[in-house]
């Protein structure tokens, strides 16, 4: 049977989690699982069906549970028992190929799925069938092209916008897939795209190489098959790590004609998204060899620092881990747009109201009055009811605009518009990777002025991942107040000779850790199982204790001017519980020495009693962790060799251990590790990108809630937390225990409430004044909100409900009895979490950051964003609302995912303060206003009914309703919603609490709707009733009366024209030419446009589609008819001025008071910059804080450096050594110069 990872225990147990541990939440695959459902029937022992144990892996040959893979066998993985059936008959290989599809269409599926994609937006779909009843005689009121051209351009627009967006889709995954790399065919390698690999081909890669597919590693360059892999695609870090092939097939399988031969069968665990987790099997010449994650190269990956090495394809394509972990694509959608959809959903519902009324009207007028007035007789014998009924279809053609259709396309190019400014925008251009802001979608602009809550990776995303060695306490003394004290005195010190602590203290940083060196010419290159160590190492290289290389027993360090080899005795590794290493030397004076250093918790419990300046360091270490720098203690001991041996035979006895071996180990360490001598302690800062702190105070004041979500360890995700400000020293910080307490209470109280479920208990969490923070790792984050496969819960639900149904006691407090309390249980914590100023998750993984994401989005139905820079951050990014990627770090994936990427996390300020508030600022006044302009528009021709019997005719010329949307109105808005401000970008900044609005979503809904309807509806009563007053009894100049159909209509659309253009003026706050220009231009444009329509030459060649002939010379030479538009816009404006004016002056808003005041913001801004002086990035006199030093995440180098595993058995030749001493000697003269 195939191993079992262990996983947290479940909150029933007796057990808590491990804090350590990252969990696996709904990660597990089926055979785990089936392997859980047995022992869990074992111990619950409960009448469950059947289910046989899990075959040997042996039994697996027909493929089923397992995957199985032959090499160098390219058919074997085409035989029918590895076939699933597509459709129908149709079968193809459950085994992906290696080419990636993210693209959408092709050439024979983009028209027709494109159309079908846009017919499902409401709006497209009702003008389609407006179209259509448009064609039909009987009902058309008007020409079936003014809805035709409008409905083409809408399709037509965002046709090309999904082409041009899928077409880079199709150039990624072109470059991607024609990458090449060498694969081994009929016997012999040739180069090949990464498309054409399949499961089973033999690859070979080479340094610099990204890795095509999930591969298991057979051999290397390197002492026995090591192969060192940039994970920066993966997870971000650009530290490196090591895989290593198997024994056997490092001997085997070096050369050509045998990895030809190589045939072995491999059975291995079905596809999943667990980065950290492997299992297979090799069967080679009748011999079974385990395989695990050590063995593997993950896709996205690359290969440094090795000259060659070859690999099995394990997964290709969509099966490899980091394409599981991409998540499913999700068509997001604004606020906005949904909300736009219901409104168009409400109009609809009004337009039909309106029809229905208008058509009862007409069938009564018909009946009453039409019938028997002789001048009306049409030819037709049509009954009243029939006539009504036609009358509704034409009423909803005329009507149609209420609906309109120029919204979407004119929303499309707003958006449009505003992505080129943010990709345009300087203020957000990363020079030193010369890397721009990029909005990689058009449609998600103004949520961005919405965000509620942000959740940020850690590493790369809030930090640089790069350490700097920036203080040091040795002997109780501290250095590095200021560079001249750090460098200028030690190397003084170090120099004379005449402080040996300092000495030895530089000595243990270049002796005791797990790096391996490598010679790249002149210059020695360490490669560090994490930055931390390699930044110590570095620091002791730069003052002169420069370590120059190791073997299995043997480490070699340039001391000053001289090179000492020390003999290693034993090397004591690292792990999450020991948080500590050491390491025993025989000095080449004879002397053994045990050297170690960790954190300060574990240290001082293992200092001897007589170990000097303990309490000065210890106030070292409480103001470096003040100044949030990662500390470690440093401590040595000198051991006798009767002391040794005895240690050194337990310590064999405990490493050949079968059983525990790792406890053993520990238990051994502990007995050498005692009665330590200390030295002194390290302070490394883990640097933070610019501005990080800034922005996460400016956007806390804008009320958005950052939670930091990270695979990181507990102490390091809270030491960035105090770094970036996040917590702060007046926070109380709560732990998983803590959580998991408060919510059992909540659960218990509600159980014991009658009415329990059927009321929303209000109670806070947190009674106590003051701020609260959440810090809870993933392990704590299962057990809190029932994390588990569904397969999995619904067995444990079923027994439980068993158990409670055949036992009187009461149910565990710890366990849900239904999905209801698994639901309720999660939304209490996430109204506990709310209820902190900061969220830390850590140790979490992919899946569950992404859970945590839709768990908050289901609860709180917020606005979310997302933040990362790696590939584990990808199922989070698409998960959240907005998705934003670091750009400009070595990986990429996280930017291909994303909807928004630059190349900082203090970018994101701008992004959501000034370009997000703005664009919905636009985006809001600008949908008020359309929906204005088109009921004030539309509702003439209501009103215009109740005068020619309810017989669909227009109030307006054909030519007029066409161009209305498209030429007459649409300009002046279209550049409000581009570039309209309140407020200029440094005010926008400096004021946050202008971002509540958008939070709140009090400048778009469906009271603002109302507003613009009952405005609409205001403005066409004006536009009609002014005019048919003016009309009913009116002389020209000349004696005749001006007061026919045509006239009116060109009079009612000239007042229109001018006031719904002179409203959007009133609309505007942010004047520049081109709105004073579009505003008049447009009004021009009516004018030279009606003219010509109406003139007599183009009634000679059109005359039946041009019939206003002469109307607009003929109506607007009248004065009086001036004087009635000019009353008409005065009336229309009016009112609107006046409330204007009381709401600006009696109740102001928050962006009032700022505008009001914004020239005195200005100016302190101009005095601020002129005085800016450097902030210090900490407070002093802070509470004390353990400032966590974080080795790894997993364990150092130590297996294979005491296993010489690791080591080139070759000796040194006088070249190298000759480069080591002149290296050496050029550090020390570089010391000297400090002098």
């Amino acid at each position: 049977r195939m191993s079992v990872r262990a996983r947290a225990p479940s909150q029933g147990s007796l057990e808590e989690p491990d804090d350590e541990v990252v969990p696996y939440s709904d990660d597990e695959t089926d055979e785990e699982l089936q392997s859980e459902d047995d022992l869990d029937r074992s111990e619950d022992q409960l009448p469950e069906p059947e289910i046989g144990p899990a075959p040997a892996a042996g039994e697996f040959e027909d493929g089923s549970g397992v995957k199985v893979i032959r090499a160098n066998d390219r058919e074997y993985c085409n035989q029918p028992q590895f076939k699933k059936k597509v459709f129908l008959c149709i079968k193809k290989s459950k085994y992906s190929g290696n080419a990636i599809k993210t693209y959408k269409y092709n050439f024979f599926t983009f028209v027709p799925r494109n159309l079908c994609e846009q017919f499902k937006r409401a709006a497209n779909l009702y003008f389609l069938c407006l179209l259509i009843l448009q064609i039909i005689p009987q009902i058309s009121t008007l020409p079936w092209y003014t809805t035709l051209v409008p409905l083409v351009l809408v399709l037509g627009i965002t046709a090309i916008k999904d082409l041009v967006d899928d077409l880079a889709r199709h150039r990624m995954d072109k470059e991607i897939n024609n990458r090449r790399c060498d694969v081994l065919l009929n016997g012999r390698f040739v180069e090949t795209r990464w498309m054409n690999l399949q499961v089973g081909d033999v690859v070979r890669l080479k340094k610099n190489d990204f890795i095509p597919a999930d591969i298991l590693l057979l051999s290397s360059s390197n002492p026995n098959s090591l192969c060192y892999v940039e994970t920066a695609e993966l997870d971000g870090e650009t530290n490196l790590k090591f895989k290593m092939g198997l024994k056997i097939t490092d001997e085997r399988l070096q050369e050509e004609d045998q990895l030809a031969r190589f045939n072995a069968l491999i059975l291995c665990e079905e596809p999943n998204n667990r980065l950290d987790k492997f299992v297979g099997t090799m069967i080679w010449d009748s011999e079974r060899y385990p395989l695990d994650l050590d063995n593997m190269l993950l896709r996205g990956c690359k290969i440094r620092n090795t000259d060659v090495c070859h690999g099995l394809v394990i997964f290709a394509g969509n099966d490899t881990k980091i394409m599981r972990n991409g998540g499913k694509t999700r068509f997001k959608r604004t606020r906005i747009d949904k909300l736009m959809n219901y409104m168009v959903y409400t109009i609809f519902v009004l337009l039909v109201l309106l029809c229905a009324g208008l058509a009862i009207g007409h069938t009564y007028w018909y009946e009453s009055i039409g019938s028997k007035a002789w001048y009306l007789y049409d030819g037709l014998n049509y009954s009243s009811s029939y006539r009504g009924f036609l009358s509704f279809w034409g009423y909803i053609i005329i009507l149609n605009t209420m609906v309109p259709i120029s919204l979407y396309v004119s929303v499309e190019v707003i958006r449009l518009g505003q992505s080129k400014f943010i990709n345009w925008d300087l203020q957000m251009y990363y020079a030193d990777k010369d890397t721009p802001a990029k909005a990689r979608t058009t449609t998600l602009n103004e949520q961005l002025g919405q965000i509620e809550y942000i959740f940020s990776d850690k590493t790369g995303t809030l930090t640089q991942n790069i350490m700097a060695f920036k203080k040091c306490t040795i002997t109780g003394r501290t250095y590095g107040e200021t560079n001249h004290q750090l460098y200028h005195f030690l190397v003084s010190c170090i120099r004379s000779k005449k402080d040996p602590q300092i000495l030895e203290f530089f000595k243990l940083l270049s002796l005791c850790h797990t790096v391996m060196v490598e010679q790249k010419g002149d210059e020695l290159v360490y490669q560090a199982a994490s930055p931390d160590e390699g930044a110590l190492v570095t620091a002791a290289c730069n003052f002169g204790f420069v370590f120059l290389s190791r073997t299995q027993d043997t480490i070699t360090i340039m001391e000053m001017d001289h090179e000492e080899t020390y003999e290693m005795l034993a090397l004591l590794d690292f792990n999450s519980d020991r948080k500590r290493m050491s390491i025993i030397l025989r000095f080449p004076d004879g002397k053994i020495r045990l050297y170690c250093k960790g954190a300060d918790t574990v240290i001082y419990q293992r200092l001897d009693a007589n170990s000097k300046d303990k309490e000065t360091t210890q106030e070292a270490l409480d103001t470096f962790a003040n100044e949030t720098l990662r500390t470690l203690c440093l401590c040595y001991k000198d051991i006798s060799q009767a002391e040794y041996d005895a240690w050194a035979r337990k310590h064999q006895v405990a490493s050949v251990s079968m059983g525990n071996r790792e406890e053993v180990l520990d238990t051994v360490y502990e007995e050498i590790e005692k009665n330590l001598l200390l030295i002194g302690a390290t302070a490394i800062e883990d640097k933070l990108q610019d501005g990080v702190p800034e922005t996460i105070a400016k956007l806390a004041k804008a009320d958005i809630k950052i939670w930091v979500l990270t695979g990181d360890k507990k102490e390091t995700a809270e030491n960035i937390g105090y770094s970036c400000q996040l917590l702060t020293d007046d926070m109380k910080i709560h732990y998983g225990e803590d959580v998991n307490v408060q919510l059992r209470n909540r659960q218990t109280q509600r159980r014991n409430d009658p009415q329990g479920r059927n009321k929303k208990l209000k109670e806070l969490f947190f009674t106590e004044p003051g701020k609260n923070a959440l810090v809870i790792t993933g392990g704590w984050l299962n057990e809190i909100l029932y994390e588990k496969k569904k397969k999995r819960r619904r067995l444990r639900l079923k027994k439980l409900r068993k158990r409670y149904t055949n036992s009187s006691n009461p149910p565990d407090s710890s366990q849900p009895v239904d999905d209801w309390e698994k639901e309720k249980r999660q939304e209490d914590f996430v109204d506990m979490a709310c209820e902190c100023s900061a969220v830390i998750c850590c140790r979490v993984t992919p899946k569950q950051k992404a859970n945590v994401v839709s768990l908050v989005k289901r609860c709180k139905k917020a606005v979310t964003l997302s933040i990362g820079d790696g590939a584990n951050d990808v199922n989070m990014i698409k998960t959240a609302d907005i998705g934003v990627g670091i750009s400009g770090q070595e990986g990429m994936q996280a930017v291909m995912s994303s909807d928004y990427a630059f190349a900082q996390f203090r970018y994101l300020e701008r992004l959501l303060l000034v370009h997000g508030r703005w664009s919905y600022i636009r985006m809001c006044k600008f949908l008020r206003y359309f929906f204005y302009k088109n009921f004030a528009f539309t509702l003439v021709h209501f009103w215009f009914s109740f005068f020619n019997g309810f017989s669909s005719q227009t109030a307006y010329e054909d030519w007029f309703i066409a161009l209305y949307n498209v030429c007459y109105s649409s300009l002046p808005v279209l550049l409000v919603g581009l570039l309209d401000q309140d407020v200029n970008d440094k005010i926008s900044l400096r004021c946050p609490k202008l971002y509540l609005p958008g939070q709140q979503g009090s400048l778009f809904n469906y009271r603002n709707f109302f507003i613009s309807l009952f405005h609409g509806i205001f403005t066409s009563l004006m536009t009609f009733f002014i005019p048919y007053g003016a009309f009913l009894q009116t002389m020209g100049q000349d004696g005749e009366a001006p007061s026919d159909y045509q006239s009116f209509a060109v009079v009612a659309a000239s007042s229109l024209i001018i006031t719904v253009n002179l409203q959007i003026s009133l609309n505007t706050s942010y004047w520049t030419f081109v709105n004073f220009f579009a505003v008049l231009g447009s009004i021009a444009i009516y004018f030279g446009i009606m003219f010509d329509i109406h003139s007599a030459g183009i009634h000679v060649i059109f005359p039946t589609t041009f019939t206003f002939t002469g109307a607009a010379s003929n109506a607007l030479r009248q004065p009086y008819l001036w004087l009635t538009i000019i009353l008409t816009v005065g009336i229309c404006l009016l009112p609107v001025i006046c409330i204007q004016f009381l709401c600006q002056t009696i109740w102001p808003s928050a962006g009032d008071k700022v505008h009001r005041n914004r020239k005195k913001y200005e100016l302190e801004d101009e005095e601020d910059e002129r005085k800016k002086k450097k902030q210090p990035a900490f407070q002093r006199g802070g509470r004390s804080r353990r400032s966590a030093y974080a080795f790894s995440h997993s364990r150092g180098y130590a297996d294979l450096i005491a296993s010489g595993r690791s080591i080139r058995q070759r000796p040194l030749a006088d070249g190298d050594i000759y480069l080591r001493q002149n290296e050496a000697l050029m550090m020390i003269c570089f010391l000297l110069s400090w002098n």
